[in-house]
């Protein structure tokens, strides 16, 4: 019920009023059944920007940390994400990615959408990085197409590190969805799972006209703190 008052009702009129969201191929969105939304993830805003242009409810597998912040602002922070209906995953080791994916596999069992951010975090410059598996094992396990989806003008309104965002307009856009029913059987198959990881990608980044990077954002990120750099380098616009 929460989720609809603030698509419908507070935040989704206020967000549509002030970022003027451009929407592209969103009949590619499924009207009924399960699917995965697979997306680029620059900015905290991505969280609300893309469901209130939806027609259809979707829930994300949010980081743990939104859920435990201190303070008052941690508090409505977690309020919101457990009213709206999102799904905390603890990122600390291999264990935890097995139980995001059951968490994951369980919403697209009730035939729901399923929004997933591959890159496993925000982009901390702005460019589009190697995806994780557990997308497409989810993909593969469930049987389902995956929608792929491009942020584009996020990073520049909201950064890492900026908590109010500036006032510019913003594109979505969806992509095509992807059948992966020639992979069937091959969940468990790394050579299967990473293929499927590429080709999402790789239309991601079709769609974002981002710089791509090979490597994990996680390991990126921390190499750049070690050195002390920004590293903020903003995405190709199209």
């Amino acid at each position: 019920m929460f989720y609809y008052v603030m698509k419908y009702v507070l935040l989704g009129p206020l967000l549509k009023l002030l970022f003027r969201p451009r929407v592209e191929g969103l009949e590619n969105i499924p009207e009924e059944g399960a699917a995965i939304v697979a997306g680029n993830h620059l900015s905290f805003s991505d969280h609300f920007l893309m469901p209130v242009m939806l027609g259809r409810r979707i829930t994300f597998l949010a980081k743990q940390e939104y859920f435990t912040g201190p303070g008052l602002k941690g508090r409505l922070t977690a309020a919101f994400f457990r009213s709206a209906g999102q799904i905390p995953v603890d990122r600390s080791g291999k264990e935890a990615g097995q139980a995001a994916i059951r968490e994951g596999l369980a919403v697209l069992g009730r035939g729901e959408l399923l929004g997933i951010y591959p890159e496993g975090t925000r982009s901390h410059d702005g460019r589009l990085y190697k995806g994780k598996v557990g997308v497409a094992v989810m993909a593969l396990t469930a049987g389902v197409k995956v929608v792929p989806c491009a942020m584009v003008g996020t990073f520049e309104i909201q950064p890492p590190g900026r908590v109010v965002p500036r006032i510019r307009r913003v594109t979505i856009r969806f992509g095509e969805p992807l059948d992966f029913s020639r992979y069937a059987g091959l969940a468990g198959e790394k050579a299967a799972v990473r293929a499927v990881t590429d080709e999402i990608m790789y239309e991601i980044l079709a769609l974002s006209g981002q710089e791509y990077v090979d490597e994990y954002a996680v390991k990126v990120k921390a190499a750049d703190n070690g050195r002390g750099g920004s590293g903020k380098f903003p995405p190709a616009e199209r």
